[in-house]
């Protein structure tokens, strides 16, 4: 029967705590577990954590690939069926869709970067829809249940 009294750590998991640079009665003296020379062994030693100690390191290693344009600019994705759970969750004024009111919605995360609307999905509800892009089956949703389409130009 466990009582509170009666109650012990587990085998093994207490330890002595390894005191370092107490002296030579600690078990630690000396180098106090440093070692014999390096910066390491030294007082004020610092150096980054991917130091890799003159070596090469690892980022220069291994071989770079391709090109990776600082420029290259990705629209946000907003599908139809977006489009659609805003309307039925009444989020979505007088049927006008655009960065504001797609930001507020929560479809998109930025509302001054690029979108673009998918047609993937079914649109039912009447939309007048403002987008940096849209893809060609979009318009086409969008036209035929009687929504206009406005290009917004960056």
């Amino acid at each position: 029967m466990d009582i509170l009294s009666n109650l012990k750590p587990a085998k093994g998991s207490n330890k002595k705590v390894k005191r370092i640079g107490r002296g030579e009665g600690s078990g630690h003296g000396g180098t106090a577990t440093r070692g014999e020379n390096g910066q390491r062994s030294r007082a004020g030693a610092k150096y980054k954590v991917w130091f890799e100690g003159g070596q090469m390191p690892l980022q220069r290693r291994i071989p770079k690939r391709g090109f990776h344009s600082p420029f290259k600019i990705v629209n946000q994705v907003v599908n139809l069926s977006t489009l659609q759970r805003l309307v039925d969750e009444n989020k979505v004024v007088d049927g006008l869709i655009n960065a504001v009111s797609l930001y507020k919605g929560g479809a998109i995360s930025k509302a001054a970067a690029p979108f673009k609307i998918l047609a993937q999905g079914e649109l039912k509800a009447k939309l007048n829809v403002e987008a940096h892009f849209f893809s060609a089956s979009a318009k086409e949703k969008i036209e035929s249940v009687g929504g206009t389409i406005k290009e917004i130009k960056a």
